[in-house]
């Protein structure tokens, strides 16, 4: 028989904080810097008051859905004389034709950019961009807590939330009314949810075993009860996958790790039967959590084009009748017109400036132009011959490089020392990484990384722990690890203040817009 301290031991390790001095930190500072990134991610963010990179496709798609419920077409006159956008930020509601649009992306993404719209209406930019300056400005503080709880550490929450604050990548799209941000906003909560899941469910697993002689616990070790978190990240992972399919891979990705988790807490509880509890005993239901909360939440996120009867595909089973009537007609037409959008993603391979191959990604190899002007002496208050406007999707290369470099450690410190909080990082930036390298026959640009750039910061986060050491290095370690994350994230921070010109559309000198092109790739 185990000692109940033992249990406890190892499956919950020490609840102490490494920083008990700094414990005020915990929230405060991830709050802190939330209140900073959220100031400016929100200044000027209606700024520049025309359509940028795709936003010409969910900005408006996002006031369709509040005005009809579903993405309707352009008026087939503007769109011919290419002036819809131009009518559309002039306040035009002639802007939609009569029939229902196709599209390759389910609603989340552009109910929320459009709820984002009502309060302000179309003819303020503010509102365009409302919604993913919110999420954005959110998912600072929620990865602080995330790191705090990962790491045990107040001080690297706060570093965490101040890298993401400063990040480029985030920055850029957290201003512009893309879809990205918000499958990284609701794939971060769902890991956030599971890790709260996987503390709770360690301390059930603790009161129920510690203590007791072994033949007195199953051969396959008590149940866990309801876990309401793991309900929370599936709702989570609905709504990432309700917005971009790429969603999934989070589901897929997050499913296993949750298992695994349950599996290795049974093997330190000393379940007998722990690799057959875990699976057997803790897996259907994890799928029923995940999988099945994902499927329900995600099906409901078409309420609108379901109650309606113009959304394209909409009526797709009335002029196609079949045997099995017991298929509502709104199912069959929603599953047509799915398997007509996985077609259609299929055939995505047209050449395009800014294609990218994901090998480039982690090293900021060819980062995307959202928008670029050219204003000449006296234009948009431009005071020498050529100056440049631009908004580029550059990732803060202290981050990236940084994070290419810990990868490294982090398969080190997972496959040969065991260690839980390097696979759960290395878990999320599979996610929302490792996937692409199967798609990477299709137009894909390096914008998409934005969804996985939390776990990003944390690679970074966990070797700047690892050289700060925990309560049992040395004064002179942890004095030096903490001047090395000082002098990391100042070196963040002045990295994002030099491109910050481009991140926002300034108006500045083309010599200063090449300064800020370091490789020809960027141009």
């Amino acid at each position: 028989m185990n000692s109940a301290r033992q249990v406890r031991a190892r499956l919950l390790g020490d609840p102490a904080d490494d920083f008990r001095r700094l414990r005020w930190l915990g929230w405060g500072g991830p709050l802190f810097f939330m209140l900073v990134g959220g100031f400016i991610r929100f200044w000027h963010v209606g700024s520049p008051h025309e359509l940028v990179f795709d936003e010409t496709y969910y900005v408006k798609q996002g006031w369709s859905m509040t005005q009809f419920w579903f993405e309707m077409k352009n008026n087939p006159v503007l769109d011919e004389a290419k002036q819809v956008d131009q009518h559309f930020t002039a306040n035009d509601p002639m802007i939609y034709g009569t029939e229902g649009d196709f599209v390759v992306h389910p609603p989340v993404g552009k109910w929320l950019i459009g709820w984002g719209e009502v309060p302000f209406g179309i003819l303020n930019s503010f509102g365009w961009r409302f919604a993913v300056a919110l999420a954005g400005t959110l998912s600072i503080l929620m990865l602080g807590l995330i790191a705090r709880r990962l790491f045990r550490s107040d001080l690297l929450g706060t570093v965490a939330a101040a890298l993401l604050a400063f990040e480029g990548h985030h920055f850029v799209h957290s201003r512009t009314g893309l879809l990205d941000i918000f499958v990284m906003f609701f794939g971060l909560a769902a890991f956030g949810a599971l890790l709260v899941d996987r503390d709770r469910a360690r301390a059930v697993l603790a009161e129920k075993v510690a203590g007791r002689p072994r033949d007195l616990v199953s051969w396959w070790g008590p149940w866990l009860g309801w876990r309401p978190w793991r309900w929370v990240a599936g709702v989570m992972l609905g709504l990432s996958t309700g917005t971009k399919w790429s969603g999934l891979y989070f589901v897929v990705f997050f499913g296993l790790m949750t298992v695994l988790w349950d599996v290795g807490a049974r093997r330190a509880a000393g379940i007998r039967g722990w690799p057959v509890g875990g699976v057997l005993k803790d897996g259907p239901y994890a799928f029923v959590q995940l999988v099945g909360t994902t499927v329900v939440v995600y099906v409901a996120s078409w309420t609108g084009w379901i109650l309606t009867t113009g959304g394209s595909f909409r009526t797709w089973a009335e002029t196609n009748p079949t045997t099995h009537t017991w298929l509502p007609d709104w199912w069959r037409s929603l599953w047509a017109y799915h398997q007509q959008m996985f077609t259609s993603t299929q055939a995505i391979d047209n050449e395009h400036p800014y294609r990218t191959s994901p090998w480039s990604w982690l090293i900021q190899g060819r980062p995307t132009s959202f928008f670029y002007q050219g204003p000449k002496l006296g234009d948009q208050g431009c005071t020498v011959d050529q100056c440049s406007r631009a908004i580029t999707s550059i990732g803060t290369v202290t981050v990236w490089w940084g994070a290419t470099l810990a990868i490294v450690v982090l398969l080190f410190m997972w496959a040969l020392r065991r260690d839980w909080r390097a696979g759960a990082v290395l878990c999320g930036l599979a996610a929302g990484y490792l996937p692409w390298f199967f798609l990477a026959d299709r137009t894909i640009y390096s914008f998409y990384e934005v969804a996985f750039v939390p776990w990003v910061v944390l690679a970074c986060v966990y070797v700047l722990g690892l050289l700060i050491g925990g309560r049992e290095a040395s004064p002179g370690r942890r004095r030096v690890g903490i001047a090395v994350t000082g002098v990391f994230v100042l070196s963040t921070i002045a990295l994002f203040a030099f491109f910050y010109p481009i991140y926002t559309g300034q108006v500045i000198p083309l010599q200063e817009w090449q300064r800020r092109m370091w490789f020809p790739s960027w141009v």
